[in-house]
């Protein structure tokens, strides 16, 4: 039994309110259970030098947890004077995840950035953050499409990601923080909306798995990335 109650299969509820900052280009808050993920994109007419004059867009990202966002109060990286290598790491696996469903050519010689703020965090927030954010870049995507910046759709390919993993024996789809905090197993799910893989995370955290237990992850997490993507979808639509 899942300390949730929910079945093996079965998603958090799953929440997308889009608009929900005032001044950015594209933006959401979106609600995977307890882990609640503020994504907002900007748009800058600029490159990064190592790409200036090549024609081709660019997709990056931000990523940072509010010091409330977990059970007791984590210090501002800010106060600190440099980000942890934990943010580092997530940061660039957001771009990066995002850069795989982009067309940079169709994009144009301009920088999108999304930036992804934790308010409240129980467990797969830079699943979650991957998946608003790419609301957060569809919605600012389509201003630049409705204002003519943008000849043809730079947009390929839907992107969520979702966590899975081994607990008290079990595959089980979208961990929570109590599941996540105890998995025998811990992966991380990155695919597009037509089902290829991206990315995939996976370390044993206590106990080894089998390569039947792998497929066993992958089928879950397909079915939980192609529930997130219809989310996408609806929330976008």
């Amino acid at each position: 039994m899942r300390p949730s109650g929910r079945d093996l299969s079965e998603m958090r509820t799953v929440s997308i309110e889009t608009g929900f900052t005032k001044h950015a280009e594209g933006s959401c808050l979106i609600k995977i259970g307890d882990t609640h993920v503020l994504c907002t994109a900007t748009i800058e007419d600029r490159v990064p030098p190592f790409i200036k004059g090549s024609g081709l867009g660019w997709v990056t990202a931000e990523y940072g947890m509010l010091p409330r966002a977990t059970n007791t109060r984590m210090r501002r990286e800010a106060a600190s004077g440099k980000q942890g290598g934990r943010t580092v790491e997530i940061q660039r696996l957001i771009g990066r995840a995002l850069r795989a469903g982009v067309d940079r050519v169709a994009l144009g010689e301009r920088q999108i950035t999304v930036d992804c703020d934790v308010l409240q965090a129980d467990g797969g927030t830079r699943c979650a953050s991957i998946t608003g954010g790419w609301v957060a870049l569809r919605l600012a995507v389509n201003k630049l499409m409705k204002a003519g910046d943008v000849i043809s759709d730079p947009l390929v390919d839907p992107v969520a990601a979702v966590s899975c993993g081994i607990y008290a024996g079990q595959p089980v789809l979208d961990l929570d923080y109590p599941e996540d905090s105890e998995a025998g197993v811990d992966g991380n799910f990155i695919m597009t909306g037509s089902g290829k893989l991206i990315e995939v995370q996976m370390s044993a955290e206590g106990s080894v798995f089998s390569r039947a237990q792998m497929d066993q992850l992958m089928e879950l997490a397909e079915k939980g990335v192609s529930e997130l993507v219809a989310a996408q979808k609806a929330a976008t639509a």
